[in-house]
């Protein structure tokens, strides 16, 4: 029960890598904040965890409005007077092009979501823990955090910018108890992925990984279990690939 009582919100919780989380976070005893676009999701998962025990609430939230973001918290402190982890994994994946035919509506929702999002997000975050004397967040960012994709600039771009992001926040609040961490998932076998590609697709994408397969939600939720919890209190700023050894390439 690592995060026993702690109060945890997570971004983008009704599948896939935030669905992984948050049902991980309620086996060790967190108090769930899960928000998300998809209300059935959300539900299903939000079903999933109090089946198991949990205390949890759910909240609409699109990350690219400022003020849904800052709902989301509210509602955290509404329903438990406090907040002390924060994952946020919301993210969509984009058009496919070149960057110079790249769509700019494309662009634009990509960037409002996935890294507007994460500003969005821990920008009423930390003001919350503050006020409860510490906390720690969990931006999910990519191996494409670090390296480049054709045709998915928009992509590479924002998740560029989380890892910037997250380093740049961890400097200023650590002396005030709030640690900042990003991870860097390489393909995984969620909803984003799957739903846009066939099998044989899938089979070659898992190619591109010395390990020789995708990843599981699972996987990168055990690592943001540890960032999260009291165990990585010396950890700040740091990026953390979970990637088959794809950054090794």
């Amino acid at each position: 029960m690592e995060l026993s009582n702690k109060v945890a919100l997570i971004t983008g919780a009704g599948s896939g890598i935030g669905e992984a989380v948050a049902l991980l976070f309620a086996r060790h005893g967190a108090r769930l904040v899960l928000t998300d676009v998809d209300m059935a999701g959300l539900d299903r998962v939000a079903g999933l965890a109090k089946a198991g025990g949990a205390q949890v609430i759910t909240v609409r939230n699109d990350v690219s409005v400022a003020t849904e973001c800052e709902a989301a918290v509210e509602a955290a402190l509404k329903a438990y007077g406090r907040l002390d982890i924060a994952v946020n994994n919301a993210g969509i994946g984009g058009p496919a092009a070149l960057t110079g035919d790249y769509p700019l509506d494309g662009w634009h929702q990509v960037i409002n979501v996935n890294l507007n999002g994460v500003f969005y997000g821990m920008r009423y975050q930390i003001p919350a823990m503050l006020k409860s004397g510490a906390g720690s967040i969990v931006n999910i960012s990519s191996i494409l955090g670090q390296v480049g994709f054709a045709t998915a600039s928009a992509y590479v771009a924002a998740k560029h910018g989380v890892v910037g992001l997250s380093k740049n926040a961890a400097m200023e609040y650590a002396a005030q108890g709030i640690r900042v961490n990003s991870v860097g998932p390489a393909f995984i076998r969620t909803p984003l992925l799957t739903k846009h590609l066939t099998e044989e697709q899938l089979t070659g994408i898992a190619a591109m990984h010395p390990i020789g397969r995708l990843g599981r939600p699972e996987e990168v939720a055990e690592l943001v279990l540890w960032l999260a919890g009291d165990k990585a209190s010396f950890v700040t700023g740091s990026y953390y690939a979970v990637d088959g050894g794809y950054l090794t390439r």
